[in-house]
């Protein structure tokens, strides 16, 4: 079984490695996807994988890491547009949107 979600984290998420930080969580816990920037100021993620695994991602991205304040993670079932999109390379960075 798999889980897809797409995730918006916000509150002081921007300038404190969240995306570094999140795609080294995601590397140890296994799971696809992706995670970038926003113009808005919000980490947008979309995360992939068993679902006891992204469970664990998304309690992390409710914490962050050193120096984030993380306000509010809002997240539903990612499209399967999107989760067709998040599969085959692992977890990665992309540019800001």
């Amino acid at each position: 079984m798999i889980a897809a979600l797409h995730l918006l984290i916000e509150g002081r998420v921007q300038g404190v490695g969240f995306r570094y930080a999140m795609c080294r969580q995601a590397a140890v816990l296994g799971l696809e996807g992706w995670v970038r920037n926003r113009g808005d100021g919000c980490v947008e993620a979309v995360v992939v994988g068993p679902p006891e695994q992204v469970d664990l991602l998304c309690a992390w991205a409710r914490r962050g890491p050193p120096g984030a304040e993380v306000a509010e993670v809002a997240q539903r079932a990612a499209t399967a547009a999107e989760e067709d999109d998040a599969l085959g390379s692992g977890f990665q960075q992309r540019p800001s949107a």
